[in-house]
Formats: structure tokens, C-alpha cells, sequence
């Protein structure tokens, strides 16, 4: 059986949202909570193997809970609940490691399949909202890519000079450099990144969308 703590301070909603989970004969919601305050105390006396969500709730909010249950107790599902459509809590919410981030208005069947496709180690976005976040979560992992190869952000500034067709003169008059250096800084860019000339560079730039 899957113990399940269902966090939302609207009564009628949480009730609705248990009996749609429950009409799966597996699940059974073993916690209530009205806040993320209460939801975090629950998880201090009882073992949950999932915990819903929401994320605008009094005291302490969906998002603020979430963070201090996966500090605390890493290997529970965490599921994002809420009516809001809105990249920003999404991507908050995978931030924290979130598994998963629902909309109120799904029907018990996508509410039981997300909760199953999360226990089986998927990461659970309504297809709209995935739509939204996906591209920024791209970027934002093409970021980390560079900075992992140590890039400065000078060395960063003249790679996105070069992906826009800036000549040496031009990236000196745009940086505040001297040609001399951009040259410099070039080469340590081609030696950093193995490319073989500033042509590489500006693919590179443009694969990664630096900007």
C-alpha cells in the first residue's frame, strides 16, 4: 500500500483530491494538512511514501515545504500541486527536486497515473507546462555545461560577440579591449574548448545559444 500526505489548505478540494486518489485500490491518503507547516510535521511523525502539494497555502507555502521535506527526507516522492499554469513555480518547484507538478484540474485517472509514473522514478509535467519549461530548463543545462569547462565571463562576452559575426576590432570596440588582448583571450578560447578557429567558436556559440 502507498501512504500518501495530501497538503491543501481548501477542505472541499483536499477531500475531492483524496477520493480521486483513492479510487485506486493501492494508494490511501494516510495524512492531511491545511498548510506546509503541518504537512512538514506530519513527515516528522509518520513515513509517507508520497507527498502532494499545493503550492499557494498559508504559513508556509507548497514550495517552502517542499524544499524543507526533500532536505530531510530525500527518497519521498514530492508532487507540486496547483491551478496556477505558471513557469516560474514549475520551475521552482523541479529546483527543489520536485518530482513531479500537477494541475488541480486533471481527472483522477492523469492524478493516479502521474502519482504511479513518479514512483517508478519519472519526472511528472502536464504536457502545457512542459511546454513552457522545458526550453528555459534547456538553457539553463547549457549554461552549466559551459561554466563546467571554466569559461570566463570575459571569455563568455567574446564567444557571444563572435556567435553574432564580430570581427577583432569590433569585439575590442564592444568589450573596452584592446585587439591584442581579444587575440589573446581567442586563443586561450580555442585552447579551453579544443576548436580549431574563431568559425568553430561561433558554431559553438550557437549550438549552446550563448547570449
Amino acid at each position: 500500500m502507498v501512504d500518501i500526505l495530501l497538503a491543501e489548505d481548501q477542505m472541499l478540494v483536499r477531500q475531492g483530491l483524496k477520493l480521486m486518489i483513492e479510487t485506486d485500490e493501492n494508494f490511501q491518503v494516510t495524512g492531511e494538512a491545511s498548510n506546509g507547516k503541518e504537512a512538514v510535521e506530519l513527515c516528522e511523525r509518520q513515513y509517507f511514501d508520497v507527498v502532494i502539494l499545493d503550492i499557494r497555502m498559508p504559513e508556509m507555502n507548497g514550495l517552502e515545504a517542499g524544499r524543507k521535506i526533500r532536505e530531510r527526507w530525500s527518497d519521498v516522492v514530492i508532487l507540486m500541486l496547483t491551478t496556477f499554469n505558471d513557469e516560474e513555480y514549475a520551475l521552482e518547484a523541479l529546483k527543489y527536486k520536485a518530482n513531479g507538478y500537477l494541475l488541480k484540474d486533471g481527472d483522477a485517472e492523469v492524478l493516479i497515473r502521474s502519482i504511479k509514473s513518479a514512483l517508478q522514478g519519472g519526472l511528472v509535467i502536464e504536457d502545457h507546462v512542459a511546454a513552457k519549461v522545458m526550453p528555459t530548463l534547456m538553457k539553463e543545462q547549457t549554461k552549466k555545461a559551459v561554466v563546467d569547462i571554466s569559461l570566463t565571463s570575459r571569455e563568455l562576452d567574446i564567444i557571444t560577440c563572435i556567435g553574432q559575426g564580430m570581427n577583432n576590432q569590433e569585439i575590442a570596440k564592444e568589450l573596452f579591449l584592446s585587439v591584442g588582448t581579444v587575440k589573446n583571450q581567442i586563443s586561450i578560447i580555442l585552447d579551453k574548448l579544443e576548436l580549431r578557429d574563431r568559425t568553430q567558436i561561433a558554431i559553438y556559440s550557437l549550438k549552446r545559444d550563448i547570449k
